[in-house]
């Protein structure tokens, strides 16, 4: 008899103080924050047991990234209280007490990502709805596109008929007062010197 083994995914869940300063007061000034991130890193690594102690197992929550590199390279915080969620090899850490500031930028993410989703699916129905419409049997649009053709035409007939009735009028006036300018009288009296 064969047994089955079943593969369950160890979920590992953890809160720890990290201390950073120990760590981070050796390194040069320009590389302080970068080794604080190395440190969590290799802190989890140890206590949350990972084989070969590979950090590239262990994800950093960018909330916890933006805490650390808050006050910028040279200041990195002296010690930090972090969550740790173990599945399977890799490691989820994220910010323990998440200040103030970075709740609010977290909750109006979330909000945005809210709506952002709504509107998707709200184009996806709409897509829907427009694949319903096309896909009606195509003679019966084929009837409508020819009557709206007609229509066109017609319309554009009269019009181009009125040009040419509006055209042929403004010939008529316009011959009309050139010979009726004439009949009647000279613009400018001519000179009796040169009359003669």
């Amino acid at each position: 008899m064969a047994k089955k083994t079943e593969t369950k995914i160890e979920k590992l869940e953890r809160e720890y103080v990290i201390p950073l300063r120990e760590k981070v007061r050796v390194v040069p000034r320009y590389k302080k924050t970068n080794k604080a991130v190395k440190t969590i890193k290799e802190f989890l690594a140890r206590h949350m047991k990972i084989r070969d102690r590979n950090l590239n197992k262990i994800k950093i929550d960018r909330y916890l990234n933006e805490f650390l590199w808050f006050r910028g390279i040279r200041k990195p915080p002296h010690k930090i209280k972090v969550k740790a969620v173990k599945e399977g090899e890799i490691v989820r850490v994220e910010l323990a007490e998440m200040p103030d500031k970075l709740k609010f930028k977290k909750a109006r993410e979330e909000k945005m990502l809210k709506k952002a989703k709504e509107i998707l699916e709200g184009k996806k129905t709409k897509m829907a709805k427009s694949k319903e419409v096309m896909e009606k049997p195509i003679v019966e649009k084929g009837e409508e596109e020819e009557k709206k053709e007609e229509e066109k035409e017609k319309k554009s007939a009269v019009v181009e008929a009125g040009k040419e009735i509006e055209k042929a009028a403004a010939k008529q006036t316009k011959h009309a007062t050139k010979t009726a300018g004439k009949m009647t009288q000279q613009k400018h009296q001519v000179r009796k010197a040169l009359a003669k």
